[in-house]
């Protein structure tokens, strides 16, 4: 009769089975050129950075990602924006089975150029060009995406976190060939931590904002929110979810636990409190992994 095998060489097993393999990650930098429109208007033409990760042992096309980085809110801070903080997040998406694309916007770190995100005074917002601008690089970096051989350009998620997680549903709104779903970590815009925690610069016209891209959006989205996050507090994200699916867009809200004072950074902070829900949107979406 042969003799059981102990219950930690089948737990060992089971993990291993179900754990993604580490994947072999290089990284490289292009660089892309896009044309834009400040919030007045007028023309901005600015080339732009982007760090490709993927698994160089990869035998066959991937899915892509578009992995948008937040805003800083001084000239100082927008100028140090790098890819640092996101690595190990990107790392993780290639193990997941994506190509990741990170573009360090026009404004920010080593692209450089005018900082056309500014949505003005915080008595007088106006929110969507900004939104608009980090949209269209994130077009232009699918673009580039798709024209890899290595890419699936009929299978993509976007992905961002905070002003990247609002623009990750501005790009749900456009019906993008090939993107399938768009997830978003902590967005908004007009946050104020310091001096008003919660309390973001007109709320109610980023209701709106987000009711507009929920007429058009018609792929799924995932909204992560952290229950401290002092840039948009608890209560105005899910006003915000709800302005979105009730103007026709489809979603699924998630709010994390709280993590450490503030929760807003929950994306590169605590990845352990998403990843598994990110994981079940993945399956959902994407199907089996390839």
């Amino acid at each position: 009769m042969k003799r059981a095998r102990p219950s930690w060489l089948l737990s060992l097993a089971i993990a291993l089975a179900i754990t993604p393999a580490r994947a072999h990650v290089e990284e490289q930098k292009v660089t892309l050129q896009a044309e834009l429109r400040d919030v007045r208007g007028r023309p901005v033409s600015h080339a732009f950075q982007v760090t490709i990760y993927r698994d160089s042992e990869q035998k066959t096309p991937w899915p892509f990602m578009i992995l948008n980085h937040g805003r800083a809110g001084t000239p100082a801070d927008r100028a140090r924006t790098a890819i640092g903080p996101y690595g190990p997040n990107a790392r993780y998406f290639v193990e997941r089975g994506f190509v990741v694309f990170l573009p360090i916007r026009v404004g920010y770190g080593a692209t450089g150029g005018p900082d056309i995100e500014d949505s003005g005074l915080c008595y007088h917002k106006v929110y969507p060009p900004g939104f608009e601008a980090a949209a269209q690089q994130s077009l232009v970096a699918i673009a580039h995406a798709k024209a890899q051989s290595y890419v699936n350009a009929e299978r993509g998620l976007v992905v961002g976190q905070s002003f990247g997680g609002t623009t990750a549903v501005a790009l749900a709104a456009k019906a993008v060939p090939g993107v399938l779903g768009a997830v978003n970590f902590g967005g908004g815009g007009g946050g104020r931590p310091v001096d008003h925690p919660g309390e973001p610069c007109e709320p109610d016209l980023l209701r709106d904002l987000f009711a507009g891209y929920g007429k058009t959006a018609r792929i799924p989205t995932l909204w992560i929110y952290s229950e401290n996050d002092r840039y948009f507090g608890s209560k105005y994200p899910r006003d915000w979810f709800d302005g979105f699916v009730k103007a026709g867009g489809q979603g699924r809200f998630v709010q994390l636990p709280p993590y450490k004072q503030d929760g807003h950074p929950s994306f590169t902070g605590q990845p352990a409190a998403w990843r598994p829900t990110f994981e079940s949107f993945q399956r959902a979406v994407m199907g089996k992994r390839e």
